[in-house]
């Protein structure tokens, strides 16, 4: 029987739909993890949340979205379905979904971030200073590919040049530039809109965009979702990995 999904209101389904649009973008045969999750104090009564795990290529990370529920999902809900398949389902009008069949999961798709155990990190830029560094990294790879000579302006010169720019840390975090540049191409650095979680961003609330660690993993947490990674120096050990069969 196909789950269906209600979503706690259009804007949730517009901005599920938004997220795995950029994610077919950059691979036609996407693949996402779908895990259900318990209504917390946070959600929408009763309905819980759904967690969209997602692999863009060339980033090397895994971006997350969270997905308010008006309704609980049958439960324990944990399937890898098709990007594409599921995009093409949402109803944004009727804030609704049909899981589509469950395809063969991607090797990343069997180890997904730690649930527990992240202290967040200190010296994070904000939002306008991290898309100013991604903007000016992207210039700098422009004019760097630009300077080449003919006889070596390959891909693997170019994949040199993007690796040592988007390695790069930002400022004392540890988090890989990469990471940063990720989380705006799929639309998680964006201005914070009003509606996104009222209230949620008064004095004495948490930062709406902060960095956390927990083991070998680095989480950059948005109002829109989360990018996730492994630390690039391998700080922390394997950590807490949550591994189920896909």
């Amino acid at each position: 029987m196909t789950e269906q999904l209600h979503f706690a209101d259009s804007g949730e389904a517009a901005d599920l739909a938004a997220f795995l649009g950029r994610l077919v973008h950059y691979d036609r045969a996407a693949a996402v993890r779908v895990l259900g999750g318990p209504p917390t104090p946070e959600t929408a009564e009763g309905g819980g949340t759904l967690a969209v795990f997602g692999r863009p290529p060339s980033f090397e990370v895994l971006a997350i979205r969270t997905v308010r529920l008006a309704a609980p999902v049958s439960l324990p809900l944990d399937v890898t379905v098709s990007a594409g398949e599921l995009l093409e389902s949402v109803d944004e009008g009727a804030a609704g979904a049909a899981l589509p069949g469950p395809v063969t999961g991607p090797p990343w798709a069997g180890v997904l971030p730690p649930r527990g155990g992240w202290q967040q990190v200190s010296g994070l830029p904000g939002p306008e200073e991290m898309r100013a560094a991604v903007a000016a990294s992207v210039a700098e790879f422009r004019a760097r590919d630009e300077a080449l000579p003919p006889q070596h302006r390959t891909r693997s010169e170019r994949d040199r040049i993007g690796r040592e720019i988007w390695s790069r840390t930002l400022g004392d975090t540890g988090l890989p530039l990469r990471a940063v540049h990720a989380a705006q191409s799929l639309g998680f650095l964006r201005p914070i809109r009003s509606v996104v979680a009222p209230g949620a961003f008064a004095p004495g609330a948490p930062d709406p965009v902060a960095l956390f660690a927990s083991g070998s993993w680095l989480r950059l947490r948005t109002p829109y979702g989360s990018i996730a990674m492994r630390r690039p120096d391998g700080i922390g050990g394997l950590g807490a990995l949550q591994v189920r069969p896909v």
